[in-house]
């Protein structure tokens, strides 16, 4: 029986309506290049300097002059530049100087020749092969020139881009400030882990969860806690995060039960862009706007939320911290699945899958994790990658091709 979807969003209209409401942040701030590590530029970097800043020794040889570079040649050694300890005297020519890498180029050398392809007699060089005019020498600014960009604005800083900063000598960059978002999970069965819970409560997973995710992405996180299934005190705990945050994220009581106030209350104090999307799990998935905030409503159950969170959540703050690929591009492949799959017509479907290599039939498959079931936090312990099944597909036989989604470091840790 294929679903009736004729009020739901399609997981594409979601995704594209999500990105283009999101507005980047404007306000930007200075801070230490030390402590940037996982901020996004809020302008681009600009060098200062040459890079390298002198013409220096590629590696351990002899500094010579190319005139004097001839096979058999013997130059006598007059003196010796070394990494911190350069040269800086005449040299007559003829001769040579000891250089070590990274050492400054003595003035009026333009060859350094390596320690390999030459023979020392009586402190002198005989050079014994061909030599080509400026080899083994870094010559200034050859990685970056003064006044290159470096980095562009909106890029997250990594590891690999922190050093190469420092390197220029920029002691403070300007960076887009933290995206902040509140967050609360609502539920009279909801305890925190801390608490001890009695007959029919549970722990609530999905703030920590959703917590560490935005976490990861260089949030600032105002957690708010449990709040009650009451319209009063999720009324006011709305109130309370729209007016200190960017984003306010809540799991729960976005359904059809008596419970269920975050729509009213968001009808009440905002605006309902959307509710409902084409896809399982995390069909309750609610997006709006607040006096000062985005709204976002997660479903209750935990991989509901993950879910949703990871797929339309995350694209939509990146695109807010003002990232440059607010796609949030995921590695993407077609494989053949070991496993029936279950599906019903009429909605996307991602599915928690392990992705493995079949010794035997030398190819990529992918199987499920269990139960799919949204309450099922397990089968994301076990899985590493979604499965994504398109809407118009059924049941899935063993051997199909399917897509499959690696998970990134949101959910790998």
């Amino acid at each position: 029986m294929k679903i009736a979807a004729e009020k739901l969003i399609s997981f594409k209209k979601a995704k594209e309506n999500m990105l283009m409401q999101a507005k980047k942040i404007e306000q930007s701030i200075s801070i230490p290049t030390i402590n940037s590590l996982g901020r996004i530029t809020a302008e681009s970097i600009i060098s200062p300097i040459n890079l390298p800043s002198f013409n220096s020794a590629a590696m351990d040889g002899y500094a010579i002059r190319f005139n004097d570079a001839k096979i058999n040649n013997s130059l006598k050694i007059h003196g010796q530049s070394l990494a911190g300890k350069p040269f800086d005297k005449n040299w007559p020519n003829g001769s040579a100087l000891r250089i070590m890498t990274g050492a400054i180029i003595p003035k009026g050398c333009d060859v350094v020749i390596k320690q390999e392809d030459i023979k020392i007699f009586d402190n002198n060089i005989i050079i014994e092969k061909p030599i080509v005019l400026g080899q083994n020498i870094r010559w200034t600014g050859e990685n970056i020139k003064n006044g290159d960009i470096v980095i562009n604005s909106g890029v997250k800083i990594s590891i690999s881009e922190l050093p190469l900063i420092a390197s220029l000598g920029i002691v403070e960059i300007n960076v887009i400030r933290k995206l902040r978002v509140a967050i609360f999970s609502t539920g009279d069965e909801l305890k925190s882990i801390s608490e001890k819970i009695q007959f029919g409560q549970i722990y609530d997973i999905n703030r920590l969860a959703i917590s560490l995710m935005l976490n990861k992405l260089g949030c600032e996180v105002v957690d708010l806690g449990i709040v009650k299934d009451n319209i009063k005190d999720i009324r006011n705990a709305v109130k309370e995060a729209d007016n200190c945050s960017d984003i306010v994220i809540t799991t729960g009581s976005v359904s059809v039960g008596k419970t269920d106030f975050i729509r009213n209350i968001l009808k009440e104090l905002g605006k309902i862009i959307f509710y409902k999307v084409a896809i399982k799990p995390g069909k309750p998935f609610v997006f709006g706007s607040l006096n000062e905030s985005w709204f976002i409503g997660l479903p209750g159950n935990p991989v509901s939320a993950i879910v949703t969170f990871y797929h339309l959540a995350t694209p939509f703050i990146l695109k807010c911290m003002g990232q440059n690929y607010p796609s949030f591009l995921q590695q993407r492949y077609k494989v053949r699945v070991a496993t029936y799959l279950k599906k019903t017509p009429g909605i996307v479907e991602f599915q928690r899958g392990f992705l493995f290599y079949n010794k035997q039939n030398e190819i990529m498959e992918v199987y499920t994790t269990g139960i799919q079931d949204s309450h099922i936090y397990a089968s994301f312990t076990k899985a590493n990658c979604f499965i994504i099944l398109e809407a118009e597909r059924g049941n899935v036989e063993v051997g199909e091709w399917v897509e499959i989604e690696l998970f990134n470091e949101l959910l790998e840790g």
